[in-house]
C-alpha cells in the first residue's frame, strides 16, 4: 500500500466574517499518494483554494490535522513553512507570477537560488527544466516578450525546475485557449508519469478534468465526491 504525501483529518477552515464566522471547509479527509495526478473541482466558492493554499502551507487549518510530507501544517512556524515549500512543493498559478524584468532563464534559475545550489549544477537544472516545456530557445527572452502559453510553460519549469514532490496548481488555464491548455496539460501529465511528481489542481475548467486521474469534488467546502478517473491517455 502506497504511503500517503498527503493526510488530512477532520479539516475545518473559518474565517472571521463580521460579529461571526464563515466556515469555507468543514470535514475533510484526504489522503494523496505519490505519483497522483488529481484535481480538487468544483464551482467558485467551493473551497478549492482554500484547501490548496492549505496543503501548500500558505495558511492554517482552523481544526483538524493536517499533513504534508510528514509534516504537521499547524505546526511548523513561518521558516518551517518556507523551508517545506522551497524545498518540496512547486507552485503553478494562473497569472504566472513571473519576474517581469528576468529573463526566462533567471525566472526558472530564481528557486535553486534560495536553495543555494552551485552555479554548474544549477545551469544543468535549468536547462533540463527548460528542454522539459519546449523553451529552451528562449531563455534570454522576457516575460513581456513571450505569449500567454510560453509564460504559462516557463511557470511550469520553474515549480518543477527543483523536482519537487508536489506540484499544486491553481486554475492553471484559466488564461489559456484551447490550444495552449492542452499543451500545457500533456507536459503536465507527462512529467507526472516520466518524475512521478504528485500534481494537485484547483479547476473547474473541463478541459483539465479529463486529464486527471483522481476528481475529488468540492461543494459548499465539503468533500462531495471523490473519484477515480482514466484521464487523457
Amino acid at each position: 500500500m502506497k504511503q500517503a504525501l498527503i493526510e488530512i483529518r477532520d479539516m475545518v477552515k473559518r474565517y472571521p466574517m463580521g460579529t461571526g464566522e464563515f466556515t469555507a471547509l468543514e470535514d475533510i479527509n484526504l489522503d494523496l499518494c505519490k505519483g497522483e495526478f488529481a484535481g480538487l473541482v468544483g464551482p467558485s466558492g467551493s473551497g478549492k483554494t482554500t484547501l490548496l493554499n492549505i496543503i501548500g502551507s500558505l495558511d492554517v487549518q482552523s481544526e483538524g490535522e493536517v499533513n504534508v510530507l510528514g509534516r504537521a501544517i499547524r505546526e511548523l512556524d513561518g521558516k518551517g513553512s518556507a523551508r517545506l515549500r522551497s524545498h518540496h512543493i512547486g507552485f503553478i498559478f494562473q497569472t504566472y507570477n513571473l519576474l517581469p524584468v528576468y529573463s526566462v532563464y533567471e525566472n526558472v534559475e530564481f528557486p535553486l537560488l534560495l536553495l543555494e545550489i552551485e552555479s554548474a549544477k544549477r545551469h544543468r537544472m535549468v536547462m533540463d527544466a527548460l528542454e522539459w516545456v519546449d523553451l529552451t530557445d528562449k531563455l534570454k527572452s522576457r516575460p513581456a516578450q513571450l505569449s500567454g502559453g510560453q509564460c504559462q510553460r516557463v511557470a511550469i519549469a520553474r515549480a518543477m525546475v527543483k523536482k519537487p514532490d508536489l506540484v499544486l496548481a491553481d486554475e492553471p488555464t484559466a488564461n489559456l485557449d484551447a490550444e495552449n491548455s492542452h499543451h500545457i496539460l500533456r507536459t503536465m501529465d507527462q512529467l507526472n508519469r516520466e518524475l512521478s511528481t504528485t500534481f494537485l489542481f484547483s479547476t473547474h475548467d473541463q478541459k483539465v478534468i479529463q486529464y486527471l486521474r483522481r476528481k475529488i469534488t468540492l461543494f459548499d467546502g465539503k468533500v462531495a465526491r471523490d473519484e477515480q478517473m482514466n484521464g487523457v491517455a
